[in-house]
């Protein structure tokens, strides 16, 4: 007895992630096998990241979410479209006991760089495995695109 007493108490952690998987994922290589031949240039990139988080009702999870990554790269030569990759991945987080006014910035902010590496790892494998160089995103800036996005709200709302 004495030393369950004695036992730290278990603490809820404020964050804790459930699940991460891929919700959608697409790739379109219309003009294959023409446009993997040798000697061509590189293509253009148009790469496109969003970031949405969306409520789950859990009857026994406190403030459960789902967020979702989407990353889009369209590739043109010539003005032609060698190939579009979009995926969807989507992470389910709970935010325990993280006060309320922090949750929106934390689930597209936080979330989002965690979740990063993996969605940039499977954009790089399908496009390898559509016939081209793996396609490996820079590091992205959360923080700066949730500030554009909703920092003029924020200071609205203040």
């Amino acid at each position: 007895m004495a030393d369950q007493e004695n036992a730290p108490q278990e603490k809820s952690l404020p964050v804790m992630i459930h699940a991460q998987y891929i919700k959608d994922m697409s790739f379109e290589n219309p003009l294959a096998p023409d446009s993997l031949r040798v000697g061509q240039n590189k293509p253009e990139m148009d790469i496109d990241i969003s970031m949405e988080s969306t409520p789950i009702e859990d009857d026994k999870i406190k403030n459960l979410y789902e967020v979702v990554l989407n990353l889009s790269a369209t590739a043109k030569r010539e003005g032609e479209v060698a190939f579009i990759a979009e995926l969807a991945y989507g992470v389910t987080v709970s935010l325990g006991d993280l006060p309320e006014d922090q949750h929106h910035p934390f689930l597209l902010i936080e979330v989002p760089r965690q979740a990063f590496p993996f969605a940039r790892q499977i954009l790089g494998t399908i496009t390898q495995q559509g016939g081209y160089a793996p396609l490996l995103l820079n590091p992205v800036d959360f923080q700066a695109m949730y500030m554009q996005r909703f920092g003029k709200k924020q200071n609205d709302a203040a």
